[in-house]
């Protein structure tokens, strides 16, 4: 048995490497609905149906779960670089919704098909693929126990003059050692260009100042990142750069919000997307020659908040298509300050 392939012939510029699971939402009534999710196989699917040529790097299970999540993501134009199903079966999420929509997540996660991966094999298909220029991981794969597969893949697409980009997306539900958690996820934004957290995050990690931008810095300072991205819910999202200037931006417009299933899953895509569109990534030979202004800030930004919105009014994980985006842009252009 083989997953179908996708039948865009878009060239891989991104390639994405984490979990891949069914997000059982627990309805009012305590019935379970499964919706295909992790936050890494959301981003890949985001990414995919914003037009963007992605490998998706994990495996995905033959059983049932595993067989709609790969006819969701190669319908997004995804292409899988495991097109074989594996036996073991698919992570599971169980969900729970405040009254705000904001989810908390408990996980079945041991012996799963998405686990199944190594640093060498990531790497080589990273090779294979001539045009690509980002890597982007994190949440689960996060994991102490896991480190040991995708740390020496980040180190490896790093020193290829890959864009690296690293979502902390911190599950504390998930692990019973904290300490060795941190270190963990420590140690993997050790080897990104570009950081995404959320204001949760940062008190996960530790960097506990009431001022999420002073706590942001600190976190930055901490790693060699030359980029942050900050999220702050319904008070917008901020991007830092490493020589101490940022952006903040908000919607300028109500958001009705449905849940916030994936929009930080969302936001980064967005983001992701609008950064490949820019004259600078497309000029830059390395990571290292990457350099922003303030409209790239701005372009980037506003992309990745109008994702994350279309997101949240939605009911799970919905990431709208590149038009829906742009249209949001133009009709609901987001408000930007400097910080």
């Amino acid at each position: 048995m083989v997953f179908p392939k996708t039948t865009t012939h878009v060239p891989v510029q991104v390639a994405t490497a984490g979990e891949a699971l069914i997000d059982m939402i627990t309805e009012a009534d305590d019935r379970l609905r499964p919706c295909a999710g992790g936050a890494v196989y959301n981003l890949t699917r985001a990414l995919g149906l914003q037009g963007v040529g992605t490998l998706y790097l994990n495996p995905l299970s033959r059983d049932r779960f595993g067989r709609r999540m790969a006819e969701a993501i190669v319908e997004a134009g995804v292409t899988l670089a495991r097109p074989a199903p594996v036996h073991q079966p698919t992570s599971l999420a169980l969900v729970s919704l405040d009254a705000e929509g904001k989810a908390s997540y408990s996980f079945y996660r041991e012996g799963v098909a998405d686990r199944d991966v190594s640093a060498a094999d990531m790497t080589a298909q990273c090779a294979a693929q001539p045009q690509l220029s980002v890597i982007a991981t994190g949440c689960l794969a996060l994991v102490a126990e896991d480190s040991d597969k995708y740390l020496p893949w980040l180190q490896a697409q790093r020193a290829a003059g890959r864009l690296v980009v690293v979502d902390a997306n911190l599950r504390p539900a998930i692990v019973p050692d904290m300490a060795a958690y941190q270190a963990s996820v420590m140690a993997a934004l050790g080897e990104a260009h570009i950081v995404k957290v959320s204001d949760d995050d940062l008190a996960t990690l530790g960097f506990t100042h009431a001022d999420p931008l002073v706590a942001a810095r600190e976190l930055m300072a901490k790693t060699p990142a030359r980029w942050l991205a900050l999220t702050l819910g319904a008070k917008g999202a901020v991007i830092l750069n490493r020589d101490g200037s940022g952006w903040h931006g908000a919607e300028s417009v109500p958001v009705t919000v449905a849940d916030t299933v994936g929009a930080g899953d969302s936001f980064l895509a967005g983001m992701l997307v609008a950064l490949l569109q820019r004259p600078a990534m497309q000029a830059a030979r390395t990571a290292a020659d990457l350099n922003l202004d303030a409209a790239d800030v701005q372009h980037v930004l506003g992309h990745a908040i109008a994702s994350a919105s279309l997101c949240v009014m939605e009911t799970g994980c919905v990431p709208p298509s590149l038009a829906q985006a742009q249209a949001r842009v133009a009709s609901a252009r987001p408000v930007f300050r400097a910080i």
